[in-house]
């Protein structure tokens, strides 16, 4: 398979959509320089089909691009432009997989309770590829996650809404605090390289093994934890009524698609807690109708509706949901709940949105209201609590003056918690799970109890290593405040800080850098940002996905437009292209009205940098003369307020993808480093800019109406080309 100069990615939902408008620009753009851009399918719909060749025929069938991309990022070559993907539930899997069923593709559906070799072998692939099953494989370096100087000088002067405090709110954070990962955890650092066979070890001495040969290098550090189920079914029991006494709304904020094992069983556990009385009543009969509370009352509801109690049972639902506190809602007027699905509510997007808003939710009565916000774990649930804290005491924070927390995060290899999923189990009785090295030695043992949630993660000492030097060059760069967030109390960042100081010293920055707590780190973070000062947060992976989006969504009103560079080990690029997810709801008012608000300045950033790195390991000159034009483009759209309106008559995602490609072309004309490119693209510019008036009028003239895209997991290539690039003016003269 050749492998184009730089690979950009095939996604889902609305930066695909997006990709039909604006990767022929930066086809016709690259080629200019003799830059080759070309995609590979990290979509969910790819990965689905990719999992199942021997079922398909010679049309169908399609290569494993998440594959080779993972070996692609490995080496020096490497140059992705990656877009957000959809890291699956298990609703969306199993919608995604109707769908290509619908489309003749003779695919399996996902087995729920597998119980045939067969059925297991199915539901071990389907397992491979829901959640986030492309971060991991791709993240071969640590993140640098920051708002480009241009974005926040934006957003400085044109700041967003923001939702107002009362100082009397009633919005709080609520955690276990007890008998939870947090709390549980251990943590050691392997000093020689070994396996590890994780076994569970029954009260009459029956061993099960969970998992067998764990490798791992010398220098890793292993962690182990669990969550008690019997106090997570009493904690949110505790939290619904207290939540009902307050007057406030329930809401539950997890990461059921990263933390696709443990959090989905967490939000199945909040499910049957809220409807206790139900499952206490029709338990039988509700497991006995296929139902799964861990994919959500909708999923549940949709279930029963089979069952011969069916009118019985939703009966039933009804009166605990009206005598329950009112829900956090997803949508008010479509009756979609917190609990309904659970990917809906995703707690890095969730929660600062939630903080943005003046700390209100949307109840089912369609009306703002204070909130309740369970986070069980509280490993990380603090930050979220000193900033609800700090905006109670001190008001929003205000845009137009505030500074900027940047991110330095370590995730290379599967680092940390994210990694953990094929090391994360549901006990399945009474016991004492264990951690066995090759030589006998018992790393790790916790007694446990049927139905808590058990699972070791780890962090590799290379990793490591590049997380603390790439600190050490961003602070050099920025001569700011920077903060290792590391508690010194939790087992896991204890062993962190092992690594951490004496690189420091040995680099004799130790005095350019504070190491604090989470929520200690929070408090000074909002000071600082409010001071209208930068500050860079040095976080672990967990912390890293949380902060670049708490902080970009409060600053800049989202965390779509972050430039996010991940500085691969092996010497490649990968170019994150925001934080933003991929936005379903957008495609929804496409298909409806032909309007799409996507906003692609994220995209902007990445393929700026990605053709600056490409000029620099290739020595094309040309490259880095592009990449500089697309820095001045990215500031004409901002300047010109170019990005897409909500609504329907705004100028929409292809209005600015024509005016990127005005000012690009108009930049590339105007520049004189490269004589050549500059009398290439001075008829494009001429063409682009008389025909101005034509091209706006064309896609004016699209909206309004239902789009037709031929599918949602897996659109069809024309109908999204047609919806996508209607203005024939514009399709004319980019070619």
């Amino acid at each position: 398979m050749d492998t184009p100069d730089i690979v950009y990615t095939k996604v889902d939902e609305a930066p695909e959509l997006a990709s039909a408008s604006f990767l022929p620009i930066i086809q016709r753009f690259a080629d200019a320089a003799g830059v080759s851009v070309g995609t590979r399918d990290i979509s969910l719909a790819g990965r689905i089909i990719a999992a199942f060749p021997e079922r398909l025929t010679d049309e169908q069938r399609q290569s494993d691009d998440l594959a080779y991309l993972g070996e692609l990022v490995k080496t020096a070559e490497a140059n992705v432009i990656k877009l957000p993907n959809i890291s699956a539930s298990v609703p969306q899997l199993k919608a995604a997989v109707e769908e290509l069923q619908g489309k003749g593709f003779d695919l399996p559906d996902y087995p729920d309770d597998p119980d045939s070799d067969e059925d297991k072998a199915v539901r071990a692939r389907f397992d491979a590829i829901k959640g986030s099953a492309v971060n991991p494989v791709l993240r071969e370096g640590n993140s640098d996650r920051r708002a480009a100087a241009a974005v926040k000088n934006y957003a400085q002067a044109n700041p967003h809404r923001m939702g107002a405090w009362s100082p009397e709110s009633k919005t709080i954070v609520s955690t276990m605090g007890a008998n939870d990962f947090r709390s549980n955890e251990v943590s050691a650092t392997l000093e020689q390289e070994s396996t590890a066979r994780i076994e569970l070890v029954a009260k009459d001495g029956r061993v099960t093994v969970l998992k067998d040969a764990v490798t791992y290098p010398a220098g890793t550090v292993v962690d182990a934890t669990f969550m008690s189920n019997r106090a997570l079914g009493s904690f949110l029991l505790d939290q619904i009524e207290a939540t009902k006494a307050a007057g406030t709304l329930f809401s539950i904020h997890l990461k059921a698609t990263m933390m696709k094992v443990s959090d989905p069983i967490i939000f199945g556990h909040a499910v049957k807690a809220f409807l206790k009385p139900v499952f206490d009543r029709y338990g039988d009969d509700i497991e006995a109708a296929g139902a799964n509370p861990n994919s959500g009352l909708g999923a549940l509801i949709e279930s029963v509706a089979a069952s011969p109690k069916a009118s019985e049972i939703q009966a039933a639902i009804d009166a605990v949901m009206a005598d329950n506190p009112p829900l956090y809602m997803v949508n008010s007027d479509k009756g979609i709940t917190n609990l309904h699905v659970p990917s809906d509510v995703i707690i890095d997007a969730s929660m600062p949105a939630l903080i943005r808003a003046g700390g209100k939710g949307w109840g089912p009565d369609g009306a703002e209201a204070d909130t309740n916000c369970v986070i069980p774990d509280s490993s990380y649930a603090a930050v979220y609590d000193e900033a609800v804290r700090d905006c109670i005491k001190h008001g929003a924070l205000d845009p137009s003056t505030a500074g900027t927390v940047q991110n330095v995060g370590l995730m290379a290899q599967k680092a940390e918690e994210y990694g953990s999923h094929p090391t994360t189990f549901e006990v399945p009785h009474d016991g004492t799970v264990r951690m066995v090295l090759e030589n006998g030695e018992i790393l790790h043992s916790h007694e446990v109890e049927a139905g808590d949630i058990w699972r070791s993660a780890s962090t590799r000492k290379a990793p490591i290593e590049d997380w603390v030097q790439l600190a050490i060059d961003r602070q050099a760069l920025e001569n700011c405040q920077a903060i290792f967030w590391l508690d010194e109390t939790r087992a896991h960042d204890a062993e962190l800080l092992k690594y951490v100081g004496p690189l420091l010293a040995k680099a004799g920055v130790e005095k350019k850098f504070q190491i604090l707590a989470p929520r200690e780190a929070t408090v000074v973070s909002f000071d600082t940002i409010r001071a209208g000062e930068t500050s860079i947060a040095v976080t672990g992976n967990v912390l890293r996905d949380y902060l670049t989006d708490l902080f970009p969504i409060l600053e800049l009103g989202t965390s779509a437009k972050m430039l996010s560079i991940v500085k691969l080990m092996n010497g490649g690029g990968l170019f994150e292209t925001g934080a933003g997810g991929s936005a379903p709801k957008h495609v929804q008012q496409l298909v409806e009205e032909n309007h799409l608000r996507w906003d692609s300045l994220g995209e902007f950033c990445a393929l700026g940098e990605s053709l600056k790195f490409l000029a620099q390991v290739r020595g094309n000159k040309k490259a880095m003369v592009l990449g500089k034009a697309v820095d001045a483009a990215t500031q004409g759209i901002l300047d010109h307020d170019k990005s897409p309106g909500r609504k329907v008559g705004q100028p929409d995602n292809r209005d600015s993808h024509f005016y990127f490609a005005l000012y690009w072309a108009q930049a590339l004309a105007s520049q004189t480093e490269d004589p050549d490119l500059a009398s290439a693209f001075q008829p494009l510019a001429n063409a682009l800019a008389e025909n101005e008036a034509q091209i706006v009028a064309e896609f004016a003239a699209a909206q309004g109406t239902a789009a037709d895209i031929g599918g949602y997991y897996r659109t069809e290539a024309e109908k999204t080309a047609a919806v996508m690039r209607p203005s024939a003016t514009l399709n004319s003269i980019i070619g």
